[in-house]
């Protein structure tokens, strides 16, 4: 899972990202508005945490770019303003939740996961395919029964693809929420497909339905 953390006080977001890292997730950064807008318009996030006051504009005009790129990235505004009048535009403007600060990093963490469970999976902590099963929190994959040992990458390629369903992902996607903006240094996408290969063996070997689809010339998408 790949969050976002757009907050200009270095010290916080480092200790945000070293926090959700250790719960595995990956965390990239934006400490400015241009920084910010930079990277949503070109990168999906599962869950963007969002500070209100940005050097060099507004964190609500981020809210704004998201719904107008009509992404459907959850986010959480996490700010010093704590009025009312701020939560019910946070809100309004399309926010999912709104921490104030301070705050613990545990329950950030929880709201983190809240949002990002409502959003794609609705509300479930887990996710059943027939005879596959996944239980998000533990990052256990069982079929039928039968425990199925997947890589950290291999798990959250499984998650989102099953996020998907029946939706294309291009191979460019795919790599882009395996690295991050690090996708953009690669020469190719030949790792994306050495995961998915790898994913479906070991799904196949433990007795699974081959959900994993190939669309020729363009990527790949579960299908159910």
């Amino acid at each position: 899972m790949k969050i976002l953390i757009i907050e200009d006080e270095r010290e916080l977001a480092q200790s945000i990202a070293t926090y959700l890292t250790d719960e595995n997730y990956r965390c990239e950064m934006a400490a400015t508005y241009d920084d910010a807008i930079s990277k949503i318009d070109i990168y999906s996030y599962d869950c963007i945490l969002l500070d209100l006051m940005l050097p060099g504009g507004d964190g609500l005009k981020v809210l704004e770019e998201l719904k107008r790129l009509q992404k459907q990235d959850g986010v959480i505004i996490i700010s010093a303003k704590d009025s009312l009048e701020d939560k019910i535009a946070g809100l309004h403007t399309g926010a999912d939740d709104y921490l104030a600060k301070p705050f613990h990093l545990s329950e950030l963490g929880a709201r983190i996961y809240s949002v990002i469970r409502r959003k794609q999976f609705g509300n479930s902590n887990i996710l059943q395919v027939n005879e596959l099963k996944i239980d998000i929190p533990a990052k256990k994959v069982m079929v039928s029964d039968k425990p199925v040992t997947l890589t950290k990458k291999e798990f959250d390629l499984l998650v989102f693809l099953i996020g998907n369903k029946n939706r294309v992902i291009s191979k460019a996607a795919l790599a882009e929420h395996l690295s991050g903006d690090m996708a953009d240094m690669l020469d190719n996408h030949d790792f994306v497909y050495a995961h998915i290969k790898n994913l479906k063996k070991k799904l196949s070997e433990a007795g699974c339905t081959d959900y994993i689809k190939t669309a020729y010339g363009m990527g790949y998408k579960w299908e159910q």
